[in-house]
């Protein structure tokens, strides 16, 4: 597993709890912008951007068969939406179980429309 985060505070928050839970993952103190390609299986990330941007990372970081999983709020319909307009995807949308208003989007076959 690899982790991504810009801030250097919790990206050594991060390494701490890798270190000290003996779990086998890298934390990596960068923008997601300036990672090389992941060739990800799952990519996910919580209140980074809009889906927009979002597919554009997927599309940098996911495997062909990869899926991204996007926790988004009560605008989430507009987001997709708006992505349509640049990206092709195929999501599922899975209901919060904690917000009537949230939903997580499974999506799948992300490319520029």
């Amino acid at each position: 597993m690899t982790l991504i985060e810009s801030d250097q505070r919790k990206a050594a928050f991060l390494r701490t709890v890798v270190r000290e839970t003996g779990i086998n993952c890298t934390v990596l103190a960068k923008r997601i912008e300036q990672v090389e390609p992941c060739n990800a299986d799952i990519l996910s990330a919580r209140a980074l951007a809009n889906l927009t941007t979002l597919l554009s990372f997927a599309d940098r970081h996911l495997s062909t068969s990869g899926t991204a999983l996007f926790p988004k709020g009560a605008t989430w319909k507009k987001e997709v939406e708006e992505a349509r307009k640049e990206w092709k995807f195929e999501p599922e949308i899975i209901m919060s179980k904690t917000d009537s208003s949230a939903v997580i989007l499974k999506i799948k076959g992300v490319s520029r429309a």
